[in-house]
């Protein structure tokens, strides 16, 4: 680091002492010799401007800003036959040179990732479909389903990993708060999970959008650039990017659409988990998370029974299922064995006895 900045001091001082000696301003030696120490100054930020641009948009820049250089000397030697004397036609001139190579600088640094190896190497091949990228939020990493959404094969295309998100993921696994280093480690190793899954198709994008600071516009920026999509369960850059026009896959909204559809009427089988808030209520969640509240359960924490939906409820946070458990009819009492023939002895005794035959009564 500090060989650096004494290459900086030493390159402002030389441009200050080439100024002082070849006097470029007619203002006297001082002048400019502080004309060219600003002049340096303005250097250096330039270099610290550009620092973090990656090579490819760097060339791209270079390359664009000598076509357009060329394109404005070859127009400009085009207009021979214009009055030069006329002031109109040298501001013209003036401007096509300005121009040209401010515009093929900028386009060309902004499509500079066409000058990847990968990208020159497409345009010597035979025409393919075109890639589909899915570039993947911070959120949606941490996160961790998308490493089983991954394995099942649901998401097709490239998976692009920009460099500005894994320095969110570094600054987040290097916090000093316990829970956020944890999250950010298994960011990580979630990343390393997909990577490591074949049949999945992973590349860590170095394009990076240096006058956006905000790393959700940058998301958005580079899914608009690449053509492909934004993965993340973040409510707000869900919305965001669809008011820029950029399609967005939104695992929250995956889950939901996967939940089981349940109707009032029908029956379903629930383990009891808890009291629920209302008076004889019980509470049980399914295998997704959907809570499940059931009237007359609370006795029967605890334990598997079956109940009947009777009205679902759909929230900003989920579903919830309300049901009641009906108690089977009650069995009938079983009659112990001596009270049985206490009462068969009874009988007995109260049954009328039959009247004696009319020949035993004449004798």
């Amino acid at each position: 680091m500090a060989w650096y900045v004494v290459a900086r001091v030493l390159f402002v001082a030389a441009v200050g002492y080439s100024a002082h000696q070849l006097q470029p301003l007619a203002l006297g030696s001082l002048l400019n010799t502080l004309f060219g120490i600003v002049l340096g100054g303005l250097i250096v930020l330039l270099e610290f401007r550009i620092r973090n641009t990656s090579v490819s948009q760097l060339i791209g820049a270079l390359l664009g800003g000598a076509l357009g250089l060329l394109a404005a000397k070859t127009i400009g030697a085009a207009l021979y036959w214009a009055n030069l004397g006329d002031g109109r036609v040298v501001f013209l001139h003036s401007v096509i040179l300005m121009a040209l190579p401010y515009l093929g600088l900028v386009i060309g640094a902004r499509r500079g990732e066409w000058l990847q190896p990968e990208n020159l190497a497409n345009l010597f091949r035979p025409a393919a479909p075109r890639k589909r990228y899915k570039v993947l939020d911070t959120s949606v990493i941490i996160d961790g389903r998308i490493a089983d959404i991954c394995e099942t094969g649901f998401i097709d295309g490239t998976i692009v990993i920009p460099q500005f998100v894994l320095k969110e993921l570094q600054l987040v696994a290097d916090s000093s708060d316990s829970m956020k280093r944890n999250r950010g480690r298994r960011g990580l190793d979630i990343l390393q999970k997909i990577q490591k899954m074949s049949g999945v198709e992973v590349t860590i994008s170095d394009v990076d959008f240096v006058d956006v600071r905000e790393v959700d516009l940058k998301l958005i920026e580079l899914a608009r650039t690449l053509q492909g999509k934004i993965v993340t369960n973040d409510f707000n850059l869900n919305k965001v990017a669809q008011l820029r026009g950029v399609q967005v896959l939104n695992i929250n909204e995956l889950a939901n659409s996967l939940k089981p559809v349940v109707l009032p009427g029908e029956l379903m089988k629930v383990f009891i988990l808890k009291e629920g808030k209302e008076y004889n209520q019980g509470v049980a969640y399914l295998d997704d998370g959907t809570m499940v509240v059931v009237d007359n359960a609370r006795k029967m924490i605890g334990k598997t029974i079956d109940v009947v939906v009777t009205s679902v409820l759909q929230t900003t946070a989920g579903k919830m299922i309300f049901g009641r458990f009906i108690e089977p009819p009650a069995a009938a009492q079983p009659v112990p064995v001596g009270a049985a023939a206490d009462g068969e002895i009874a009988r007995r005794a109260v049954r009328p006895q039959a009247p004696p035959p009319a020949a035993a009564a004449g004798k």
